[in-house]
């Protein structure tokens, strides 16, 4: 009875025997960090990130970098002369700018009076100039002050007629247009688009 769950001996020399493929073997025999022999093709890496495979900048000398901030900073210049900056942004502040450059303004003559006015007014002048330096900067101030409310009242009524939806603040525009009016004409920024005569 026993003899009959025996297994033969040659049935154990048969399974000891059995084959394996060698995709099996090389597979189970490769080490941890196995690398594929050459004549296989190696999986290429994604190339998203990597930088360009450009040749490398050459870095500049310390001439070349001061003549480089030079250029930049030119430009920038430059650039704010003719575009101006975040508060110059927006057409009601065109049209506000439009409308100082497009006349003479009494503002303009102000800083040069006021140096008259400072000179003609010291102690060491004789009286009669001392007395026409108060006058001219009474006439002066008063100038400005008319000019001020006829700019101001010139640039409410264009923009009530041309931006009846602005959310502008009317005191702020007033005040940028009177601060451009008593700047000389080459030194407003950004640069004046309009002659003098021309319509607005």
């Amino acid at each position: 009875m026993p003899s009959l769950f025996r297994r033969k001996p040659t049935d154990l020399a048969d399974e000891a025997v059995t084959p394996v493929t060698p995709s099996e073997e090389s597979e189970s025999a490769r080490p941890r960090g196995y690398t594929p022999a050459k004549g296989r093709e190696t999986p290429k890496r994604p190339s998203v990130g990597r930088r360009p495979g450009g040749a490398p900048t050459k870095p500049l000398t310390k001439e070349e970098a001061r003549e480089h901030r030079r250029r930049m900073r030119a430009e920038s210049a430059a650039e704010f002369r003719r575009e101006g900056g975040p508060r110059d942004r927006g057409e009601e502040r065109l049209l506000a700018r439009n409308v100082v450059d497009s006349r003479r303004n009494v503002g303009t003559w102000f800083f040069g009076g006021a140096l008259i006015v400072l000179l003609g007014s010291n102690g060491a002048m004789p009286p009669l100039v001392r007395l026409i330096s108060n006058l001219l900067w009474g006439v002066l101030a008063l100038g400005v002050v008319v000019d001020s409310i006829l700019i101001s009242r010139k640039i409410g009524k264009l923009v009530r007629e041309r931006y009846p939806t602005t959310g502008q603040r009317m005191g702020s525009l007033y005040l940028y247009a009177i601060m451009r009016s008593i700047t000389f004409r080459r030194m407003r920024t950004p640069q004046p688009r309009v002659e003098i005569g021309d319509s607005v």
